[in-house]
């Protein structure tokens, strides 16, 4: 029996991995556009529509990123960046997201000039105006660029210890994976881990479990994005599996990028069944034109998993919180009991 996407929505969740300009309202990107006087590939919403979920139509995770020019372009003004932010925390809140971590390159938003500091801090008022509307925890996920320069990352680096206990959760290293190894970017994880800051890193996506072992034994991630090809690498698999590192699944991103090859063999049941913790995620609710209620829809579908199989990856969502200790054992309390009820 599928289970009913109104019964998933009711469910308390987390979405750890989700990034702040993949995110944007179709509405609100066209406002924006027209409010900085920026040229758009279509003010149709629905032509608009079409182009910017690249995810629909991509072959690799390359074409896959190709939306995010267009979103950007308009994510280039504190007030943009405060509006988007609230959206979103707005959207996670309306299918009882109870706690999400939102992941962002300040680089990307200085076109017009802003300091790092400044788009960060808009980011972080959004969301804690959100936190106040809306029965939502929130915090902000830092990334580093494989794809600009180590150097850069050294830089944002620099900025998450500046916000840490200000906001920042947590530090990540995003883009495009092939050809720009993680190793490169080890002093910025250096400058993150001696400063006591949780890490993750997009791993294993477009790439092979050699990327894996960059992000975990090179830069010391607690968490790894994607791990999409873990499963090619058993003795990394074991290690994972061993010390709990977590991976931050996000089911219809992987297959749209051609990470996995079809729904059915997506290998996260095979990690659920060995027992490694997986969380379950969005990516990006526009590129890849989904929800996290969708989400969990889809792997219970597809992979033949049943509500306590659900509950059992929402509470490694909750486990798997860049938190402290003591607030995700409350947290995890309350939503344990909470999921009694179903």
């Amino acid at each position: 029996m599928e289970i009913p996407l109104d019964l998933i929505r009711e469910l308390p969740k987390t979405d750890l991995h989700v990034h702040l300009d993949g995110c944007v309202r179709i509405p609100t990107l066209i406002e924006l556009a027209k409010k900085y006087a920026l040229e758009l590939p279509s003010f149709d919403p629905d032509e608009l529509k079409k182009i910017v979920e690249s995810g629909k139509n991509c072959h690799n995770l390359n074409e896959y990123l190709q939306g995010f020019d267009i979103t950007l372009s308009v994510l280039q003004e504190t007030d943009a960046l405060f509006r988007v932010a609230y959206e979103l925390a707005e959207d996670a809140a309306e299918e009882n997201i109870w706690y999400m971590e939102v992941r962002f390159s300040p680089i990307l938003h200085i076109r017009k000039g802003l300091k790092l500091t400044t788009i960060v801090d808009a980011v972080l008022e959004g969301l804690e105006k959100a936190e106040k509307k809306f029965n939502i925890k929130t915090g902000i996920i830092i990334c580093g660029m494989r794809n600009i320069n180590p150097e850069t990352s050294l830089k944002l680096a620099e900025l998450s210890v500046a916000y840490k206990n200000k906001g920042v959760v947590g530090f990540d290293l995003a883009g495009q994976e092939e050809s720009y190894p993680a190793k490169d970017h080890k002093a910025a994880f250096s400058l993150i881990r001696k400063n006591n800051i949780n890490t993750t890193a997009h791993a294993g996506e477009a790439f092979g479990p050699e990327s894996i072992h960059q992000a975990i034994h090179d830069c010391g991630a607690h968490r790894i994005g994607h791990g999409t090809r873990l499963y090619e690498d058993g003795d990394l698999l074991n290690y994972v599996n061993d010390h709990r590192i977590p991976l931050e699944i996000c089911f219809t991103s992987n297959i749209q990028t051609q990470a996995a090859k079809s729904y059915e063999s997506h290998p996260l049941r095979l990690y659920y069944d060995y027992g490694l913790r997986v969380t379950i995620n969005t990516d990006n609710r526009l590129i890849s034109d989904t929800t996290l209620t969708n989400e969990y829809y889809l792997i219970a579908k597809h992979l033949n998993l049943n509500l306590d199989d659900i509950k059992s990856m929402i509470m490694d969502g909750f486990k798997s919180a860049f938190l402290p200790n003591r607030a995700k054992s409350i947290m995890l309390n309350v939503v344990n009991d909470r999921l009694k009820k179903y």
